[in-house]
């Protein structure tokens, strides 16, 4: 790392714990000899996966989202726990939320959600040579598959339906893939 840039934490008190993030405040060091605070937000990370039906339509869930206040529809995903491989979680995930297994994976990339104040690195992974799985959401998760055409998942960005990075990144990547399929 560039040391003109670091900050330097002199001091560290957790705000919150929970399920699925702790806050802290840091008091920092600032390159120029300042001190200032950043709230932090310690996340344990997550997958996300991108795959396609035989017919070559991308697999959606539609899941309300509290923070959102609405449904949304988001590639297959879900949290880390604690020391686990991100490609086992990202296994497991693929067949709760959708009923499918996939026989293929590769990881394409990996990205921060919110660099400013989080830690939280999201996993991306492509799924391939899929299977009948069995559909078993976590007892607080009510998930719709929705199985979409590139046009569509075009229009649901558009619309607000598709509203998060990690789907709007996917899209992305299907688009490109395509690309490099004419030529």
């Amino acid at each position: 790392m560039n040391k003109k840039f670091e900050e330097k934490t002199t001091r560290k008190k957790s705000i919150f714990k929970g399920k699925i993030i702790d806050l802290d405040v840091h008091e920092v060091l600032l390159p120029n000899g300042k001190e200032s605070k950043r709230e932090i937000i310690e996340h344990p990370g997550a997958v996300a996966i991108i795959t396609f039906t035989p017919e070559g339509k991308l697999i959606l869930v539609k899941q309300y989202r509290k923070a959102l206040e609405k449904a949304i529809a988001e590639i297959p995903a879900g949290k880390l726990e604690k020391g686990e491989d991100p490609l086992e979680c990202a296994k497991r995930e693929l067949e709760e939320e959708t009923g499918v297994k996939a026989r293929d994976w590769s990881k394409l990339n990996s990205f921060y959600t919110s660099p400013g104040f989080a830690n939280e690195i999201v996993h991306v992974y492509l799924a391939e040579g899929l299977e009948v799985g069995i559909e078993n959401t976590d007892e607080d998760e009510f998930v719709e598959r929705v199985d979409v055409t590139l046009e569509e998942a075009n229009q649901m960005i558009l619309t607000g339906e598709i509203h998060d990075a990690k789907t709007i990144y996917a899209v992305q990547y299907w688009q490109l893939r395509q690309l490099r399929a004419f030529h």
